[in-house]
């Protein structure tokens, strides 16, 4: 009697997996350079607020580790867009959701002990959205650090504080860019700026300006004059 073949493990996966080989695109660098500077900020503000009880809110603690991890943010990156071989345009949509994260939450901070379980996160919900062919939450729980179990845990986590609001418009998406741009240009060469690292200004008129773009092409009656 045949014995039955072993399946390969998802170790044996990942390492066989086709990695991206094409240069890295320019967001991973700009990505990583944003978000390192955030978390530094945020860091020390969090020592700050420690014995503070009205300090820091507690919206992202399912995202904290018990300690950071000891890979940095550009390598974390470059880790999941090398094994998943997401679209760049999901690490862009994968930072809008954490930018929605802490509008909505705003006394919430990306801190060390979680921006890496919110990366990871964030990137596999915006690949579902955007990417035809995607990898599971086992496989990107393998390239995380993180187990099956509590990636599925965070996904839903993750839903529930963005209130399901997933959709990205062009629009939005175009204002984002700019702005990592903008802020990677900037402080690369080393002007201090007086706004945060946090959020674009300029989300919430992209908004509306994509729904009055929809009503102006639902409806026959075009806007007056401003």
């Amino acid at each position: 009697m045949l014995a039955r073949p072993e399946r390969p493990s998802l170790d044996s996966r990942l390492d066989s997996s086709p990695a991206n080989t094409t240069a890295a695109p320019r967001i991973l660098t700009i990505l990583s350079y944003v978000l390192e500077k955030l978390v530094a900020r945020n860091d020390r503000l969090s020592e700050v607020l420690r014995g503070d009880r009205n300090g820091a809110g507690k919206s992202l603690n399912g995202f904290h580790g018990v300690r950071a991890p000891g890979i940095s943010i550009p390598k974390y990156l470059e880790r999941i867009y090398k094994y998943t071989n997401c679209s760049p345009s999901c690490l862009v949509v994968g930072y809008v959701y954490i930018d929605r994260l802490v509008h909505r939450h705003p006394n919430s901070l990306v801190v060390s002990l979680n921006v890496h379980r919110l990366l990871v996160t964030s990137i596999m919900v915006a690949s579902k959205m955007l990417d035809d062919v995607h990898y599971n939450n086992a496989f990107y729980a393998r390239v995380g650090g993180v187990t099956n179990t509590e990636l599925n845990r965070l996904e839903l986590e993750l839903l529930v504080l963005l209130g399901f609001r997933v959709m990205v418009s062009s629009r939005v998406f175009e204002t984002y860019c700019l702005h990592l741009e903008r802020e990677m240009v900037v402080n690369g060469e080393g002007h201090r700026i007086g706004k945060p690292l946090l959020l674009p200004p300029t989300e919430e008129e992209a908004v509306q300006e994509v729904i009055e773009d929809s009503i102006d092409a639902s409806s026959p009656v075009s806007r007056t004059a401003e």
